[in-house]
């Protein structure tokens, strides 16, 4: 079973419909929409601010979500995939956005909806990812626009594959 931990007084709020891995950590002033999926060795941290996890995202293994005390609270929205070993640091991520393994977004960034952000991309403080690209790099930059196919074939494919993997968990 994922350690939940109530800290200063917040516990953790997760959908019943949502999976959570068995060594899955998620502390403090969290909620996690439904149908979302939370993998091995992931740490959702919310002991110095709050993290707000919208519907059918998956938090792939390894991954860290956390914010800044008194400054930045984590938001992601509906949709998202943040692969293996990504870093996740109070920011803003809304709509469907794909996250590479590796990649760390860092504090006040704001990830517009229909994104893609590549493996090993580092999105630096303060940072703005417009909408319809495909950004890649360190610091990240637009390399190019986000079409429908990727947007049907990356985007959607892996939130959808992420729901049928974590039904073979529950």
């Amino acid at each position: 079973m994922a350690l939940i931990k109530t800290v200063r007084g917040k516990t953790p709020s997760i959908h019943e419909s949502s999976y959570l891995a068995e060594n899955a950590t998620v502390i403090g002033d969290v909620h996690i929409g439904e149908h979302c999926s939370i993998w091995f060795n992931t740490v959702i941290r919310g002991d110095v601010n709050s993290i707000n996890i919208g519907d059918k995202v998956n938090i792939q293994d390894g991954v860290v979500v956390h914010c800044t005390f008194k400054k930045s609270v984590t938001v992601i929205g509906n949709k998202v995939s943040i692969g293996h070993n990504a870093i996740i640091h109070g920011c803003e991520i809304r709509d469907k956005v794909l996250i590479g393994m590796g990649a760390i977004v860092m504090d006040n960034s704001i990830i517009e909806s229909e994104v893609i952000i590549a493996a090993g991309t580092v999105v630096p403080e303060n940072s703005v990812l417009r909408s319809g690209g495909v950004y890649a790099g360190i610091p990240a930059r637009r390399i190019k626009d986000l079409d429908s196919k990727l947007l049907e074939g990356e985007i959607e494919r892996i939130a959808e594959n992420y729901l049928k993997y974590a039904s073979w968990y529950k």
